[in-house]
């Protein structure tokens, strides 16, 4: 197998001057299935976003930017290595859940995550923590199983709270949430039982009388922590909060009860069978008060970075981990939540990885840009290396050797940032593999080769963003050309299977 020409095709860019001197704060609030047409900034009509708006208004918009995988835990995992999914070890939200155990009578699991990082691959707060940054995780980890090999707590991260397990993150009045805080002492994460919420089942109506929003919980908690931020040593924040996905639920206050009065018509969810989403009135209020109250959670850190006069030398970055969703009853087609894009999660269509992505550096970043480069998730490694001054040489220094292949597919996208797209290095493909729908996608400049069950589908996005017209038939050498980059780019894994094109 030929070796992906991307493994050493970072950009030669030189190092910032501000990297050998003061480092820049990074923080990244990471979404979970917000569309890329869920945004004011990209064209929502119907949902209230004034401080993301703002953020892209004061910073660089991203019209061609890539989640890591049509689902969460692939994607983060993609974000976290500087890998795409045909090397990362993690492809799909394969689960582990085992035993267990019981809060004041209501069931949970006495241990529950995913499938873990791969421990000898090293991973982004690992390398942040190397380069002298204070390092914190608030939301979903979704890297590994509790109590396996890759905790926040065995990955560079000195502060995490959120759920371990993004299965349980589907309730937001869950049992418990897990924490790890170094400076308090803790030698692992521990599980933090959510007392007032457990005085109420789980099951039934009862479950509306909890108290203990989780998202809200896991807000306070990062703003805590980025209150105890100085300007005396670098921070990274990776706020991966759980809005708006799972249970369209939150609680009865000024931002719900603006959108019921507004969705004056609107539809009810009998919950799933077998799943933790329980029945709900007023659907589309309740999914766009949760997208307006992320909103809120995302100026509440800037203006926290303003308070302690830290704005200026942070970076901060918004996007979401996949495409819009339908769990919970949610409903993607009355909000237009794909744009003019086809495909929901799950999906290797446009719908489901294009994403929004935003950046904000004042002083850095040119303000009110919208830039069409290709990215991915898996170049926001290289980039952050970039930033804080280790640039191409981050695959020598943490290159595995132990694995004869150790890959990192990512390039830097900092010249874009800096406004210096003639510098920019380009992709010569983007790849993404899921195996829970089977599917394969490559994206070569407009050119969108989608394989599904081993049948490849051809389109043009230059003239069919909606990718409605497969011209495979049209086009065989080109499939040829692209089948040729899925066999290139995709490494056999035995727990996560795909059918190769025929």
């Amino acid at each position: 197998m030929k070796a992906n020409k991307l493994l050493y095709g970072l950009a030669m860019t030189p190092v910032l001057t501000c990297a050998q001197s003061q480092k820049p704060n990074i923080i990244f609030v990471l979404c979970d299935d917000m569309g890329w047409g869920d945004l004011g900034c990209y064209g929502q009509q119907y949902i209230t976003t004034p401080n993301i708006d703002r953020l892209a208004a004061e910073g660089m918009q991203f019209m061609q930017a890539y989640a890591g995988s049509p689902v969460s835990a692939p994607s983060r995992a993609s974000l976290m290595t500087g890998q795409h999914t045909g090397h990362c070890e993690i492809r799909g939200n394969k689960e582990y859940r085992s035993g267990s155990v019981y809060y004041n009578g209501n069931f949970d699991w006495s241990v529950t995550g995913q499938h873990p990082l791969d421990p000898n691959h090293i991973v982004l707060p690992e390398i942040m923590k190397d380069n002298g940054y204070t390092t914190g995780q608030f939301g979903k980890w979704a890297g590994g199983y509790e109590g396996s090999v890759s905790t926040p707590d065995k990955r560079g991260v000195d502060e995490f709270y959120g759920p371990i397990c993004q299965f349980e993150a589907h309730a937001y009045y869950p049992n418990f949430l897990n924490r790890y805080s170094k400076s308090a002492g803790d030698t692992k994460v521990e599980r933090e039982i959510l007392e007032e919420n457990i005085k109420y089942r789980f099951n039934g109506q009862d479950y509306f009388n909890r108290p203990q929003y989780s998202a809200d919980l896991i807000h306070q908690r990062a703003m805590a922590w980025l209150d105890k931020q100085t300007s005396a040593k670098p921070f990274y924040g990776l706020f991966t909060y759980t809005l708006p996905h799972a249970e369209l639920v939150q609680p009865e206050d000024s931002i719900l009860v603006s959108y019921k009065a507004k969705f004056c018509e609107d539809k009810s969810f009998g919950g799933a069978e077998g799943s933790w989403y329980h029945a709900i009135d007023h659907v589309h209020a309740q999914f766009a008060g949760m997208i307006t109250r992320l909103d809120a959670y995302v100026g509440e850190i800037m203006a926290k970075l303003e308070e302690k006069g830290l704005a200026d030398n942070t970076i901060l970055i918004f996007s979401s981990d996949n495409g819009p969703h339908e769990e919970g009853g949610a409903d993607p087609t009355f909000f237009n939540r794909d744009g003019v894009l086809k495909g929901l999660k799950r999906s290797c269509h446009e719908g489901g990885i294009r994403v929004p992505f935003i950046v904000r550096w004042p002083g850095k970043v040119p303000a009110g840009v919208k830039s069409d480069h290709q990215l991915a998730f898996y170049d926001v490694m290289p980039t952050f290396c970039d930033i804080i001054g280790i640039g191409k040489n981050y695959v020598q220094q943490y290159r595995n050797r132990n694995l004869a292949n150790d890959y990192f597919d990512g390039i830097s996208f900092l010249p874009t940032l800096l406004g210096n797209d003639a510098k920019q290095q380009k992709h010569d493909y983007l790849y993404w593999e899921f195996n829970e729908t089977n599917q394969i996608g490559v994206r070569q400049g407009n050119w969108k080769l989608i394989v599904k069950g081993g049948t490849s589908e051809l389109y043009d996005l230059a003239t069919d963003i909606h990718e409605d017209n497969n011209i495979a038939s049209q086009y065989p050498e080109k499939v040829a050309e692209l089948k040729k980059i899925v066999l290139e780019a995709h490494t056999p894994n035995p727990y996560f299977s795909v059918t190769l094109p025929k």
